[in-house]
């Protein structure tokens, strides 16, 4: 493996939070991650978040608040800290997206769509978006997040380029 290879059975989740609901939606999606055979799950604030964890992960998983209408200042810190270096490095990585709104989180959905499209990652389930008060409802859908996140990646596989 070399080093720019994901490791077989990582998922990172990216996630910022200052109320503590979004880090709770990171910590349901982690849970349905982990109760995946396999699955090796890395959870981190996006601020210590680093190229190397997005390398080195089968696929991903982007946590954020609602911020003025659209996605925190970390997550997009963490998208310009990794966007130029990653090129060509992360072709149809698994993402999903989970945002903790207080008003619709449509601003936010989009910014980070658009970005995804830029680094070129497959979108694989539709987002969790927990408007207003978060429920028991809301962090069980963030746990089938993690769930299908972690079945759509390929573990144990290996993608090689060819010469």
């Amino acid at each position: 493996m070399t080093q720019d290879e994901p490791k077989p059975n990582r998922i990172l989740i990216v996630y910022h939070s200052q109320t503590g609901n979004t880090e709770r939606m990171a910590e349901a999606v982690a849970e349905g991650a982990a109760a995946i055979e396999g699955a090796d799950v890395v959870l981190k604030r996006a601020g210590e978040a680093t190229l190397q964890d997005l390398l080195d992960c089968r696929g991903l998983a982007v946590g954020t608040p609602e911020n003025f209408g659209t996605m925190s200042g970390m997550i997009k810190d963490f998208f310009d800290r990794t966007f130029y270096p990653a090129q060509g490095k992360v072709f149809r990585k698994p993402y999903v997206v989970f945002i903790s709104a207080g008003n619709d989180g449509t601003g936010a959905l989009r910014n980070i769509e658009r970005i995804a499209l830029g680094y070129q990652f497959k979108k694989v389930y539709e987002p969790v978006i927990s408007k207003g008060k978060l429920t028991d409802e809301t962090l069980e859908k963030c746990r089938e997040l993690g769930q299908t996140l972690a079945h759509d990646v390929p573990f144990g596989t290996s993608h090689h380029r060819c010469p």
